[in-house]
Parts: C-alpha cells; structure tokens; sequence
C-alpha cells in the first residue's frame, strides 16, 4: 500500500463550524481507542528534561496538552487554528503554519499527534531540518497505514457516530500513514546523531521517539 496525501475536509471547515466540532469529538474518541495520550504520558517523562517545554505541532483543542500539564510536562501548541478559550494564560499558543514557524529555537522537544501523516515527504524533509537543528526529543504517534486499519474504521466509525468528515478524513489518514521507520527517514533522522525507535500498535498506529545523542 503505497503512502498517497489527499486534502482533508476538516482544513476546509472554520474552527467552530457544528462538521468541525462533531469532528473532534470523535478525534477524542479516537484517540482514547488508540490510547495515544496514555502513551505520549508514558513516553515523555523519562526521556524529558528538567527544565525543557514541549512543542505540540497541530494542538488542535489542546487535549493532549491538558493531559501532560496534568503530568508536569509544559507544553505549548501549534496550530492553524486559533487559541481554544480554555488555553491557560500561562502557557504560550502560536497560531500559523507549521511549516513556516520560525521559533523552533525554543523547543528542545517537539511533540506531534495524528498530524504529520497529512504533508507530503518534500513537506517532512523540510520540517525535519528545521526541527533538528534545535530539538533534542520528538516524539510522534501516527496513522499506521494498512488496508486492514480502513476496513476496521469504515465498519466501527458509523457505530460511534462519526460524521462524513471523520469518515473521509480517517480513509484519507490511514491511506497517507508511515510504516516502520519511515517517518524518521522522512525527517532526516536516520544515519545523523539521533536514536530513534519505531513501534506499530494492533489499535493502529504507529509510534516515534528520537533522541538526538550529541
């Protein structure tokens, strides 16, 4: 199955359009089924340091964020969408385009959830410079991409209550996932100062953490 980038309906819709908020809703969903939040809870802490905050590329609502504070691990996002009304005054948002973002610098860690499936490997190669010049963690979770995995959504997704934008944009997800390490190698993590390991999960993703070693 070979990785193809289609545009998602979500990146068509404003942030408080009733399509777009029924999209998150089952994102959350998804997410719990996944167990990606309990994973990057369980990941982060013993590879972070004192001291270092974490950048959340696509931060989307903040779920994830609230779920490390909780944790102790300080994450700020960023998002083309703007800053949720829940966002606390103490921890920074930036709104913009990821691939233009120009503050890196601050960032020893970099986190990103269910968001780097949607650019194309030109879009990861040039991200990935920018984000290894600066970061010393990324962590990431991922579609993992298999025909099986849009077989299982397309039956359970409707039993859930997904809308037509979950159902297209969760399709399109899977079809433009990674598998094995190729989400390393897209940023430019292989043969460079960075130790990375890859894990495939049965619930369908496909989990990062690279260590930049000097």
């Amino acid at each position: 199955m070979n990785r193809v980038c289609l545009p998602e309906l979500l990146d068509t819709l404003p942030p408080d359009h009733p399509d777009a908020l029924h999209n998150r809703r089952d994102l959350r969903i998804v997410n719990r089924m996944m167990r990606n939040h309990g994973w990057f809870a369980r990941t982060l802490p013993p590879l972070i340091r004192a001291g270092e905050c974490a950048l959340e590329l696509g931060a989307g609502t903040g779920e994830l964020a609230r779920s490390l504070w909780t944790r102790g691990i300080p994450v700020d996002g960023l998002d083309l969408w703007p800053r949720p009304p829940d966002w606390p005054a103490s921890r920074t948002w930036h709104q913009g385009d990821l691939r233009e973002f120009r503050a890196f610098d601050s960032y020893p860690v970099v986190i990103a959830n269910l968001i780097l499936h949607q650019f194309s490997e030109a879009d990861l190669s040039l991200l990935g410079g920018k984000i290894r010049r600066h970061a010393r963690l990324i962590v990431a979770c991922e579609p993992e991409r298999r025909r099986s995995s849009q077989l299982v959504f397309a039956a359970v997704a409707p039993l859930l209550g997904a809308n037509y934008v979950t159902l297209h944009d969760g399709n399109v997800s899977v079809a433009a996932g990674f598998r094995r390490d190729e989400l390393p190698r897209a940023l430019g993590l292989a043969g460079g100062p960075w130790r990375y390991s890859c894990a495939t999960t049965m619930l369908g993703a496909n989990r990062m953490a690279a260590v930049r070693t000097q």
